[in-house]
Parts: structure tokens; sequence; C-alpha cells
């Protein structure tokens, strides 16, 4: 049972990592407009639309990575590298998920975050094929990725998509994608090239440092962000200063999760599995709730 078509199709979509996309609601919550019932609709069809689009992505991905993908403990188990699923059923869900996407935007979003999604999408085909083998361009290509989901969310309600925003999603995203290759290259060892030829680009010494600025960078935009005369004025108060805790802890932990446990190669399955950095992102989200919408 646990192998017919569909549920081979549904793992090659990678419904753990959709938990990406629920920063597409990031703007919907900072733009105070999370009890506007119609905007929230049309976040939540943004969510809908991406998870469907970045599940074609993986799909796409891992056709095209297929022989690398079998030199790796983890990706070897997929459908696709371990054979279960059929490159040709892989092919025919790709369009039809993509042809799904674009159905739901054109019925029920607007024009400007159609283009951003199909950015994002143009983004992740290039990714797959090309910029994934460019050193340094490859981390900034998976943090671009981060930053069009939001500003998609923005395009979606139709809201103003804020420098503060972009400054602090891009870094965040290049801290995990940084966080990413190191993974790999301490997980496959001698193997790393095999699996992927631009991880030879790369040491652990040099992503650590790397990893050290963006950390130190991420950390000092968003606690200015948190206490600039600009978001004091739009919310009324300076109190997004006391979520800091919550974002030096959850950096903290993470860095913890990957020099010391060998993990933070998958921001999704640490974000399901590791309940001290899923209780600090429910905990942080809670306390922004209540400082922007209090009455």
């Amino acid at each position: 049972m646990k192998n017919t078509l569909p549920i081979l199709i549904l793992r090659s979509m990678r419904p753990k990592q959709w938990t990406k996309n629920i920063i597409l609601f990031a703007p919907l919550i900072f733009s105070q407009n999370i009890t506007n019932k119609q905007l929230a609709i049309y976040s939540f069809i943004s969510f809908i639309v991406f998870c469907i689009l970045s599940g074609s992505v993986y799909i796409l991905n891992d056709l095209i990575d297929i022989k690398q993908d079998k030199v790796h403990p983890l990706k070897s188990k997929r459908p696709l590298a371990s054979g279960r699923l059929r490159p040709i059923y892989a092919v025919i869900t790709f369009l039809v998920l993509l042809a799904l996407s674009v159905y739901i935007s054109l019925t029920y979003l607007n024009n400007l975050f159609i283009l951003v999604a199909g950015s994002y999408l143009i983004l992740q085909i290039a990714y797959s094929t090309i910029l994934k083998h460019i050193v340094i361009i490859d981390v900034f290509s998976i943090a671009a990725g981060f930053l069009l989901r939001v500003i998609a969310g923005a395009e979606a309600i139709e809201v103003t998509f804020s420098t503060w925003l972009f400054f602090c999603t891009i870094l965040l995203a290049l801290f995990l994608a940084l966080s990413k290759r190191r993974h790999e290259i301490i997980l496959l060892d001698e193997r790393a090239i095999n699996h992927r030829k631009i991880l030879f680009e790369y040491s652990a010494d040099l992503l650590d440092q790397m990893i050290s600025i963006v950390t130190t960078t991420t950390l000092i935009a968003y606690i200015l962000y948190t206490i600039s005369p600009e978001t004091v004025a739009r919310f009324g108060t300076d109190n997004l200063k006391y979520t800091v805790p919550f974002v030096l802890y959850g950096i903290f932990r993470y860095l913890y999760l990957l020099h010391q446990k060998n993990e933070g190669g998958s921001p999704e399955r640490v974000l399901l599995n590791d309940m001290p950095i899923l209780t600090t992102v429910i905990l942080y989200c809670l306390t922004v709730c209540y400082i922007l919408y209090r009455a």
C-alpha cells in the first residue's frame, strides 16, 4: 500500500518541505491583516499554490539528479532515485501540477502574484540545471527562493514589501543555505563530490566563516528592525524588541544541531523534529501576534 503510485508521487513532492512556504504568511501577519478574512483567504490560496508549485519543482529536481542522488545516504531512498517511481510518471505529474498552479493563480490571485510565482519557477529550473553548479551563486539562489516566497505573499494581499523584511528574509535564508552545504560536506565526506560537484569548491572552514558573517548580520538586522523609528511608527510600539531572545535562541540552537549533532541539512526536518526549535518558532509567532494585535 505504501508503494502505490499516488503515494510515491506525493513523496516525490516532499510534503515536509512545504513548511518553507509558511513564510508566505509573514506579510499578512506583519501588515496587521491576519484578522482580515478576505486577505487571509488570499494568503492561504497563495500558500497552496506554492506548495503545488514547489512540489512540481522537487519532482523536476529529482528527475535531473537521479544519478547523483543514488550515492546520497538519504536522497537515495527517494522514489525516483530508488527506482520505485518511473520517470514518465514523474514528468506527467510535473506538467499536471504546473498546470494546476497556473489555473488556481489565474482564478483567484492577481497578476503581480503570478509574475512572482513565475519568477520563482524560472529560478528553480535555472537552479536545478545551471545555478547549483556555480559556487556562491548556488546558495544565493536558494536564498532568493525564500525571498520570492515572501514577495509573493505580499503581492497576494497587495501590501507593501518592506525593506526590513527583504534584508531579514534573505539573510536568514542565506544562513540556512550555507548550513545545508556544510551539512552535506560533513555527511558525505569524500563522497561529496560524487553527489554534488559544487561541494568540491567549498570546505567546512570556508562555510563556517560565511555562516559566522551571515549569522552576525542577520541578528544585527533583526535587532535594528525591532527598534527602528520606521517600525515603531508603523506599529505604535517598540515591543518587538522582546522577540529578539527567541531569534537568538533559535539561531544558536540551529548552530548547535549543525555542529554538535550533524544536523541542519534540512531546515524542515529540524523544524518538525526538534522540539526546542519548534517551540521557539511557536512562541515567537504568538509573541509577535500579541504585540501587533493586542487591543
